[in-house]
């Protein structure tokens, strides 16, 4: 989770969070980003079960962070970038696997990478106006936890019989259904930058 207090609806609600580096939450979401390879290693190896796990433990891990990150009082600018580069890149490297065992369709990924690399340039924007890192939108949350839930189940999909045929059914569900929350939430993003950037030079 995002280790923003609630989600933001503006960009003002940037301003709840500190410059810290070493936090506990950081430290859990970083671990997080470690898990990546090993997660793509199993993925490559055909070792599906394994790779479940590790994603199962960074699903875990995503919720403690967050909720250390409240209780805690360690809301932090590094956590608004790790939190969701970790979520972001557990989907890619699902994403590209399935792509290449056939599992989804290659227009998925380019869908995919296509509205990150949107967001990247958005991003690069903002700090060249410096203007931060935009706090995560509860929409984009929602569409990320969907991938997060479609692609394991996708993976599950190609083990035969009936486990196989629900998972392939749901995963394909919450697939779609993500897409678009995760399209929208861009579109959410490009909007409050562009909002913030002319009240900047509107105050300046």
């Amino acid at each position: 989770m995002t280790e923003v207090g609630t989600p933001a609806d503006g960009p003002g609600a940037a301003a709840q969070v500190s410059s810290r580096v070493l936090t506990l939450p950081n430290v859990i979401s970083a671990v997080r980003l470690l898990l990546v390879p090993v997660f793509a290693v199993l993925l490559l190896r055909g070792e599906d079960a394994w790779a479940l796990g590790v994603l199962a433990f960074s699903g875990a891990t995503d919720w403690l962070d967050g909720t250390l990150a409240r209780r805690l009082g360690q809301q932090s600018r590094l956590g608004e970038l790790l939190d969701p580069a970790a979520d972001r890149l557990f989907i890619l490297v699902t994403l590209v696997v399935l792509t290449a065992r056939d599992v989804v369709p290659t227009g998925l990924l380019v869908a995919v990478v296509g509205r990150d690399l949107l967001l990247v340039v958005v991003l690069a924007v903002l700090m060249a106006s410096h203007v931060g890192p935009l706090p995560v939108h509860v929409v984009g949350k929602s569409g990320t936890f969907a991938l997060l839930y479609a692609f394991p189940l996708l993976l599950l999909a190609e083990w035969s019989g009936t486990v196989g045929l629900v998972a392939g059914v749901v995963g394909w569900a919450f697939a779609w259904w993500g897409m678009g929350l995760y399209w929208l939430a861009g579109g959410v993003y490009v909007w409050q930058a562009w909002t913030e950037l002319r009240r900047r030079r509107a105050t300046a």
